[in-house]
């Protein structure tokens, strides 16, 4: 059995699917659902059995499941403004402590995701090697609780023996339920449909035009092919970035929405606010050269072609007041 943390949510709700794809449907989902919308976005999906995810640690603990051939650990509290930080610590530290250890101590497959959050403001680059991990200082409480643990992995040696995932800005189908942590892809489409307009936030950093503000932006669809490839070969370990190795600016991403929408470009720049001015990313770039050396043969598709299928096979493909119930449905198409 094939355990997913957090796989009513966005990217593992996707790697579910990627797995049903290839005919594995022994798989157990492991969330917290609560009153979210979470859940439609396992409609349509097969696995063998959900359970909440306290539930599940106590049972794993207890030696109450069964046999276990690989954890991808997804869960987490992904909010990058979220000020309760013992949750932050409860939820993506202690709790992945927990996972890892059982895990490495019975020889299951490991997978689990870091962030990119953990680079902070790029100062020291964006390369995902051990030396580079011990500068690294994050902007926020999110960013930091990542960090943490994958300083303890790196402390207690168990890096030769799990995956880390230092996902980038990941948009497409099922980010629906993510409120204000959902992508700019998905926000901008709904920005065009209500208003005809998008907007951006102007820059407040020297040398940066607005709407110049650059990240990583990396589809869905091509994490969960990385992420099956690593479930695949057990023989690769360590921390790995997870982007495209080619940093696009906010404005490109925000014209390639329109295009795909076949509307005009209309941008409107407005003030960032003073609460994020201090932990805002202006730049960030996946170095993919640590994934590409370990022979991963996946190749991630331009920024315009992987804007153009969320668009045009997805969010345009069901009505705006059904999209919620059905839009995994088209990713299962």
């Amino acid at each position: 059995m094939i355990v997913i943390t957090g796989g009513a949510g966005f990217i593992g709700s996707a790697m579910l699917w990627k797995l049903n794809q290839v005919g594995i449907t022994n798989v157990l989902i492991v969330d917290e659902l609560g009153t979210t919308e979470k859940w439609k976005n396992l409609v349509g999906l097969r696995f063998a059995d959900y359970i909440h995810k306290t539930l599940f640690l106590q049972k794993l603990l207890d030696e109450k499941l069964p046999h276990l051939e690989a954890v991808i650990h997804l869960g987490a509290n992904s909010s990058t403004t979220e000020r309760d930080i013992e949750s932050l610590m409860d939820n993506n530290y202690a709790y992945t402590k927990d996972l890892a250890i059982y895990c490495v101590q019975r020889g299951i497959r490991f997978i689990y995701a870091s962030s990119a959050a953990t680079y902070g403001n790029g100062e020291h680059g964006y390369k995902d090697d051990d030396f580079t991990m011990l500068k690294l200082r994050p902007l926020n409480a999110y960013g930091y609780s990542k960090h943490l643990f994958d300083l303890w992995a790196y402390q207690h040696h168990l890096l030769d023996k799990i995956v880390g995932l230092k996902f980038f800005n990941v948009f497409g189908p099922n980010e629906y339920h993510k409120g204000d942590m959902a992508s700019v892809v998905y926000k901008a489409f709904h920005q065009i449909l209500q208003s005809g307009s998008v907007k951006l936030f102007k820059s407040d950093k020297a040398g940066v035009h607005d709407g110049e503000q650059s990240r990583d932006f990396v589809y869905v669809k091509d994490c969960v092919e990385v992420m099956y490839w690593l479930l695949n070969h057990h023989e690769v370990h360590g921390i790995f970035n997870l982007g495209t190795g080619k940093a696009r600016s906010f404005k490109d991403l925000v014209t390639a929405t329109f295009n795909a929408m076949q509307k005009p470009v209309n941008i409107e720049y407005i003030p960032m606010p003073e609460y994020l001015r201090d932990k805002y990313q202006y730049f960030t770039e996946a170095d993919m050269t640590k994934l590409a050396s370990v022979g991963c043969p996946i190749e991630f598709r331009p920024l315009e072609a992987s804007v153009f299928d969320y668009v045009q096979s997805h969010l345009l493909k069901v009505p705006q007041e059904l999209q919620s119930t059905t839009e995994l449905r088209a990713l299962t198409t």
